[in-house]
């Protein structure tokens, strides 16, 4: 019975480090406790089977931990896991092109301070400098900044 305790202590503490780096890496809670379980592991083997017992499980324990890091990465457990796609895109990118500072559009959306204009037939998304402009009003461009445009309100 004592060496079900020891097994449960260390294989929950493997699977908790395993889920540490896999599903929540950076928290480091569930890594300590993982570890922390390990610990209690193998000071209570020590306490239950003695010196030569408890040395063993120590070795037995950094021994299966190394094997199954080293599997996981050669089998590139993480990479399962991972994102492997990005989005590279941005807001009115290369679209700006004939954009001037004066044209005139509609607010399609409530630009609060940013929202949706249609400017020279085309849907651009647009900043005010802080007033808050009602959908459906119109608003004219005075600042055409790298990918953003600041439009203002037309009394």
């Amino acid at each position: 019975m004592d060496w079900m305790i020891v097994a449960s202590l260390i294989f929950f503490g493997i699977l908790l480090v395993i889920a540490e780096i896999i599903f929540v890496p950076g928290t480091t809670l569930v890594g300590i406790i993982g570890a922390g379980f390990m610990i209690a592991g193998v000071v209570s083997s020590f306490s239950y089977f003695g010196q030569q017992g408890g040395w063993i499980t120590l070795g037995g324990t950094a021994l299966a931990s190394a094997i199954i890091t080293y599997y996981a990465f050669k089998a590139n457990v993480w990479g399962k896991f991972s994102l492997k796609m990005s989005s590279s895109g941005k807001v009115n990118e290369g679209e700006l092109d004939g954009l001037t500072i004066g044209l005139e559009g509609v607010a399609l959306s409530s630009l609060r301070p940013s929202g949706k204009a249609e400017i020279n037939d085309k849907t651009f998304e647009v900043k005010t400098l802080g007033a808050f402009v009602d959908s459906g009003s119109k608003v004219r461009i005075i600042k055409v900044n790298t990918n953003q445009i600041i439009v203002e309100p037309i009394q």
